[in-house]
């Protein structure tokens, strides 16, 4: 069964322009910013990418244009599973696994209504299962939206027998929790990923498989710091694992559009424009507390020695498009 890299997977978030259209300019940028700092793989088209609020051709493009980009430098993941009815599920499926990305991630709350048991989750993913590709490798995320539906670890067993699964964004935020679900995949093919920064290095000790999450966003080159070095620089990795953890409290503001202004501050995106939030709502204030944690970014990344001193492409690429920060704001 083919098999998906340990480590981190930022959760991309979606640039659009000021005519409220996705803006692949930016995406591109985006692209070479994550390889850059060292991430393991990129989860193209979840949440955080605004994908509820994408259409389906647009998920599809993003989905393609991530993975094309990427060039085979570092495998790309997406969901875009966001239908109600199962005929629509099929098909935005169907149409996702099409774009050549390397799994297809299903969202656990697509496949039961809130008040609906295991049973009924499990006879539903049966049943979709038998639409899609056998070839396709598939992940499960326990998206929050529009509930959270935390897969039981009798389940994940099942996902993890049948051999299609190879991926679990896990956002529990539970240590025990997650100890019942890596129990219950070991020895099979299926990884679980953890969404949250403050239990991440204690379930890095427990052996779990790397970090997908919003922070990745942020500073994705500290989490590869720790997700590389933690067992040899315990010390150091203490200390970093603090400073994430408080950074993280910053998922609390407006966002993603918060991301996109970290990213505005890299060079990377011309503006925090978002669909699924009001990204005038984001304040003054708002922008100095990122504009903070980015220069404590950087003094972290500079004192853990995360980046190399290498010409950045997408730099080269910031240098054709002239006054990038220039308004839009």
């Amino acid at each position: 069964m083919k098999k998906i890299a340990d480590g981190v997977w930022p959760t991309m978030v979606t640039p659009f322009t000021e005519n409220n259209e996705v803006d692949f300019n930016a995406l591109e940028r985006a692209i070479e910013w994550y390889i850059h700092h060292g991430v393991d793989g990129l989860f193209a088209v979840c949440q955080s990418s605004e994908m509820f609020f994408l259409s389906l051709e647009e998920r599809v493009k993003i989905a393609s244009f991530v993975k094309e980009q990427s060039a085979g430098r570092i495998p790309v993941i997406a969901s875009g599973h966001i239908a109600d009815s199962f005929d629509d599920q099929v098909n935005e499926l169907k149409r996702m696994a099409e774009t050549g990305i390397d799994a297809l991630v299903l969202i656990t709350n697509r496949l039961a209504r809130q008040e609906e048991s295991d049973h009924v989750w499990q006879s539903n993913l049966e049943r979709l299962l038998e639409e899609l590709p056998d070839h396709m490798p598939l992940g499960l995320y326990e998206c929050p939206f529009p509930y959270k539906r935390l897969v039981s670890p009798e389940l994940l067993k099942v996902c993890a027998g049948s051999g299609r699964f190879l991926f679990l964004k896990d956002t529990s935020c539970d240590i025990d929790n997650i100890m019942a679900k890596m129990e219950a995949v070991k020895g099979t093919g299926l990884k679980i990923y953890n969404a949250n920064t403050a239990t991440l290095l204690k379930t890095l000790q427990l052996g779990i498989s790397g970090y997908s999450g919003i922070m990745g966003n942020f500073h994705p080159d500290l989490y590869v710091w720790l997700m590389r070095k933690w067992s040899v620089k315990r010390e150091e990795a203490d200390h970093l694992a603090d400073f994430l953890s408080m950074a993280s409290l910053i998922e609390k503001q407006l966002y993603p559009v918060n991301a996109k202004y970290y990213l505005m501050l890299e060079g990377v995106y011309s503006n925090y424009h978002s669909r699924s939030k009001n990204h005038h709502e984001f304040t003054a204030t708002n922008r100095l507390e990122v504009e903070q944690l980015h220069r404590l970014s950087k003094a972290f990344s500079e004192q853990y020695q995360t980046v190399n001193g290498t010409e950045l492409r997408y730099k080269q690429l910031l240098e054709m498009q002239d006054g990038v920060l220039e308004g839009g704001v």
